[in-house]
């Protein structure tokens, strides 16, 4: 029986967050001489023999990871050949891995890249997106010109998987379902590189279209962990790994966008840090100076808990000084300011955190 055709009781599945212990209290948010809110979380940070660095809350609860674990998900694309095999630039690797905003800078790079691999637009299985990025969205509307699958945040990662399914001779409709050899693939690869086992794991679908599953949040650590130092993993995979970081460290922008978190971290860590958040407060860092990776989910799914979380944890691991946590902030303000502009508050992380 495939992990697919088990039953749902057959899974390993938490279905309620009531059902484990509570999260850590992470992130406050202030307004004026009061918390008004907080976020929960779990956050892990391990090393690639496998050892835990910190450890907040519980690790090993089941989570989906979402997006934040697109690098591992590009592995496949550079180890089968299929990145050489069409002249794949870095700037379209860093696409590979990206949750991007929707700006020109990718939506334009998508079309030319699948009318190399004798696609188009419309074989994206990803819904059309208007782009996040404001600016970007109003042009569209302006011009009178609807969104396309071009637009939506994962077409890079769509694009990568039809690059591989192309290389490999398997078929690119249906490359989104579950039994899919890109899909299948993807699920082994990343059970390998976290030493999970995900055959009984909780199975659902992410935004894009693409199956997501379970996974324990201290797997997620770990595999990021040895992508970040990878040598143990076999010349190809490591190279292959070597390969996705600098690409990702060279195209910040690639990765989500103008003055967007993720990117101005980047921008700012270069190849000390590939960081990626994911839907519903998930983020990952692998860090190959300090051959670490973390992995850090908000129970409430926010992102602005997600964003201040994880800069604490690269803050207290060496990872950003005080100066460019300075200039991250200038950019992506932790304030809460209302709207006139007033400072009114703050998110930050709490005492204990």
């Amino acid at each position: 029986m495939s992990p697919d055709s088990l039953a749902a009781d057959d899974r390993i599945v938490r279905t309620h967050i009531s059902e484990v212990d509570a999260a850590p209290l992470l992130i406050e948010v202030t307004r004026g001489d009061m918390v008004e809110s907080v976020h929960r979380g779990i956050v892990s940070v391990v090393d690639a023999n496998g050892k835990d660095v910190m450890t907040l809350g519980d690790v090993e609860r089941p989570t989906y990871p979402r997006s934040a674990i697109k690098p591992l998900q590009t592995l496949p694309v550079i180890e089968s050949g299929a990145a050489d095999a069409f002249n794949l630039s870095e700037a379209e690797i860093a696409l590979c891995c990206a949750s991007h905003r929707g700006e020109p800078i990718h939506a334009d790079k998508v079309i030319p890249w699948l009318a190399r691999l004798g696609l188009g637009v419309d074989d994206l299985e990803c819904g059309p997106q208007l782009p996040f990025h404001e600016a970007s969205a109003h042009a569209l509307i302006k011009a009178g010109t609807e969104p396309t699958r071009a637009h939506n945040n994962c077409s890079g990662k769509h694009s990568g998987m039809l690059t591989t399914a192309v290389h490999l001779g398997e078929p690119t409709k249906g490359y989104t379902e579950a039994d899919h050899p890109v899909q299948t693939r993807l699920i082994e690869l990343i059970g390998e590189m976290g030493e999970m086992d995900l055959s009984r794991t909780a199975r659902g679908v992410d935004g894009c279209g693409i199956p997501v599953f379970g996974a324990p949040l201290r797997g997620v650590a770990y595999a990021m962990a040895r992508l970040a130092a990878p040598d143990a993993l076999g010349a190809d995979r490591a190279s292959a790994c070597r390969r996705i970081v600098k690409a990702c460290a060279n195209n910040p922008l690639m990765l989500s966008g103008t003055d967007a978190f993720n990117s101005v971290v980047l921008a700012e860590t270069g190849e000390t840090c590939l960081l990626k958040g994911g839907a519903e407060g998930y983020y990952t860092a692998a860090l190959p100076e300090k051959g670490l990776g973390v992995a850090i989910k908000i129970d409430d799914g926010a992102g602005r808990a997600s964003e201040a979380a994880v800069l604490a944890v690269l803050v207290r691991l060496g990872v950003i000084d005080d100066a460019q946590k300075a200039r991250i902030e200038a950019t992506c303000s932790p304030e809460v300011r209302n709207w006139a502009g007033r400072l009114v508050g703050f998110i930050r992380p709490t005492p204990a955190f």
